[in-house]
């Protein structure tokens, strides 16, 4: 059987409190009523009957029978009284109406005694009460039907006005409660659709003082559970990212040491037939040959550097100087083609403890990504702007832009959406703005084409953070 829940429970709680209270209350109250009622009915019983007894001493003493007749049916005419006899000093019947009662009735009697004269005003009054006093006595035979009726009907109003108190009371409890309730049903409900994977419900604060406070614990807890699974997330991204970085390490160690000498060979071998039979790199097939070494041999280059990082060199630098010279050198890399630097930088110096050698080639492996990315426009703008505590720089270029789904992950290593490269030059930039305490992001520009922005610290806090950190970690 199931459990009542809580809104049920305060119900029955409360019709059961409330009923037996109204109960309670209006059977006492009622008893004690026809209690009182009981009374004053013997009282005005009482008090016929010794009306009774004082206006038939004289027809006693004198036995005027005709008188003590009237006398009782007089008396007869008066509610509840079903028999009245009259009886002389020696409990002889004188009078007797009806001759018989059917059934049982209770009686009154009350002693008939000889009054004396005091004075002229006073017609009768009762003297010392004693046998020789005693002249006769009456008898009043009622019935109790009518005070019986009263109660009974006493009886049906209490149950009937118990009851509809007791149901209105159920009543209003039940608003009431479910008011109460509705709160915690909310949370339950809440709850219900959170571990169904809502993560972003949250619950309503409610009137009640109460209620409100449990619904904000409940979405602290939720917000602090959200924050928890980011962090374990973000921790297993880490773990995740570390394991598949250290796979790979081991793997580029490996390809490279299986390719590096047998591409020497090829290249020692190439040189040879170059020399016997006077060939030139101007030749077809040795210019294809001696490209795709070089590409092998730069690509075998990029892994080991990836795979074994160094121990970053932090040194006083003004930043500034140094992105002027790295797209200077890019200007000399691409004079006489189309492709054109577009460059904003300040003259004024901003220095920073930083690797050079790090940023030249982090960098330049963005720009030159923005250059691979643009095609034939090869229009690439260079950005710098000191901010409060950081130096930022921004490239821009103006190629087809980044596939949305690859926006969070296009410094992972190996995503390339290129023919050739093998996708470490934004993850080794990434690792290489991450050393100096900095921050490296992407983004579509709304004119068409990707841009990239790179922020580092260059407050003395910042400064000091690099410097610390880029210690301890190796790019």
């Amino acid at each position: 059987m199931k459990n009542p829940g809580i809104h049920v429970r305060i119900l029955l709680a409360a019709f059961m409190l409330i009923s037996a209270t109204t109960f309670t209350l209006g059977y006492i109250g009622a008893n004690i009523t026809h209690q009182f009622a009981q009374k004053r009915f013997i009282e005005h019983i009482s008090f016929l009957a010794k009306y009774l007894a004082l206006t038939a001493e004289l027809g006693i003493l004198i036995d005027d029978r005709p008188m003590l007749r009237r006398l009782a049916v007089n008396l007869m005419s008066e509610r509840d009284v079903v028999g009245v006899a009259i009886l002389d000093s020696h409990n002889k019947e004188l009078i007797r109406i009806p001759e018989a009662t059917s059934g049982s009735f209770p009686v009154m009697e009350t002693p008939v005694f000889l009054t004396e004269s005091r004075e002229e005003s006073q017609t009768f009054e009762y003297n010392k009460e004693s046998k020789e006093n005693l002249v006769g006595k009456v008898r009043i035979i009622y019935s109790t039907k009518g005070i019986d009726q009263l109660w009974a009907t006493m009886i049906t109003y209490f149950i009937w006005l118990a009851g509809g108190l007791t149901c209105l009371a159920v009543l209003i409890f039940y608003f009431i409660s479910r008011s109460l309730v509705a709160p915690v049903k909310g949370l339950a409900q809440a709850a219900r659709r959170v571990a169904q994977g809502d993560r972003n419900l949250r619950a309503q604060p409610g009137t009640l003082p109460e209620t409100r406070e449990l619904a904000v614990a409940f979405n602290v807890m939720l917000d602090s559970l959200e924050r928890n699974r980011k962090s374990l997330e973000e921790a297993n991204e880490q773990m995740r990212r570390q394991k598949t970085l250290a796979e790979m390490g081991k793997f580029s160690l490996m390809i490279a040491h299986e390719l590096k000498n047998p591409l020497s060979i090829i290249k020692s071998s190439l040189d040879v037939l170059k020399k016997d039979f006077a060939l030139s790199s101007d030749n077809t097939m040795v210019f294809y040959i001696e490209d795709e070494i070089m590409r092998l041999n730069r690509l075998i280059g990029d892994f080991l550097m990836f795979a074994r990082p160094s121990a970053p060199s932090f040194r006083h630098t003004d930043l500034n100087a140094l992105l002027k010279e790295i797209v200077t050198r890019f200007e000399l890399q691409k004079t006489g083609t189309p492709c054109e630097i577009r460059s904003h930088i300040p003259s004024v110096p901003c220095y920073a403890y930083v690797d050079s050698d790090l940023l030249i080639r982090a960098i330049g492996n963005v720009i030159k990504n923005a250059f691979e990315a643009n095609g034939d426009k090869c229009v690439v703008q260079v950005t710098a702007t000191r901010l409060a505590d950081a130096w930022t720089t921004e490239i821009a270029d103006d190629g087809e832009g980044i596939a949305p789904e690859n926006i969070e992950k296009i410094f992972n290593p190996f995503i390339t959406t290129r023919a050739k490269g093998a996708g470490l030059g934004l993850a080794y930039a990434s690792q290489a703005i991450k050393a100096h305490g900095g921050v490296i992001s992407a983004e579509n520009r709304r004119e068409g084409g990707a841009l990239f922005r790179m922020e580092i610290p260059v407050s003395q806090g910042g400064i000091l953070h690099a410097a610390v950190s880029g210690r301890g970690n190796r790019v």
